[in-house]
């Protein structure tokens, strides 16, 4: 599980380490990961996307030299960095540079470390996080396209792995109350209403139901489903073209 200090990453590993999976822990922030995984118990590692030869070196060791942990049967990437809804004429290119190393470039890199070993065993499961913004036009010049980049990455991953057994899926969260979401609502950086306004469900999704998503792409109860992506996002794909026939019809 790459990414699994905080959010999304973190609430995957506690709700596969409640489903009895061996979960391995990797995120960039070493601090917050080492107190992460020994509250689950977990092994965790220190490792940057961006770094193709660190993450290849974790991939071998958990592979061939860690008989307690490997093989490898599963991968999620949930590791990534946001940026703020500049115009393009303001983004800077090094911030614009950084999304797409991490979100993007990270995200390919991870599976490539460890999916070759699944298609050399012929067998497993990689789960991508994308984004609702990498399906919608958004202000997000930079994290949309990588988002974007994401989901067509599992697709070409999926279909070149396929025949060797390993599949490979999306999950593209809604807007996630996550502890950083929440301290931004606290803080006034995020007016709740315009995320829960624009969906369907008129709510926000919890970091679990993201989890429980990534749960049923990885195990064998989708062992027929492969190069999808599933938004997970209380219908916000669906309720803003509503607003030209006046919004959604909200019961009396």
């Amino acid at each position: 599980m790459t990414g699994a200090a905080d959010g999304i990453g973190l609430a995957c590993c506690e709700t596969l380490r409640r489903e009895g999976w061996n979960v391995v822990m990797v995120d960039v922030d070493g601090e917050r990961l080492a107190e992460r995984a020994s509250r689950l118990g977990a092994p965790h590692h220190v490792v940057d996307v961006t770094d193709a030869d660190a993450l290849s070196a974790l991939a071998d060791a958990l592979e061939h030299r860690d008989p307690e942990l490997g093989p490898i049967e599963g991968l999620v990437n949930s590791a990534g960095i946001v940026q703020k809804p500049l115009p393009p004429e303001l983004l800077p290119l090094a911030e614009y540079d950084r999304v797409i190393a991490v979100d993007q470039r990270g995200t390919y890199l991870s599976c490539v470390a460890f999916g070759r070993h699944m298609a050399a065993r012929r067998r497993g499961s990689i789960v991508n996080i994308a984004s609702i913004t990498g399906m919608r036009s958004v202000p997000l010049h930079a994290y949309g396209p990588a988002k974007a980049a994401v989901i067509a990455t599992g697709e070409c991953l999926a279909a070149e792995w396929g025949p060797s057994g390993v599949r490979v899926n999306t999950v593209s969260p809604g807007y996630t109350f996550t502890e950083r979401v929440r301290r931004r609502v606290e803080t006034g950086e995020r007016a709740l209403e315009h995320m829960t306004g624009t969906s369907a469900l008129g709510r926000v999704v919890q970091p679990s139901e993201i989890a429980d998503a990534v749960s049923f792409l990885l195990s064998n109860r989708s062992s027929a489903i492969t190069g999808v992506n599933i938004p997970v996002d209380c219908g916000w794909l669906l309720a803003p073209s509503w607003s030209t026939y006046g919004g959604l019809r909200h019961p009396v």
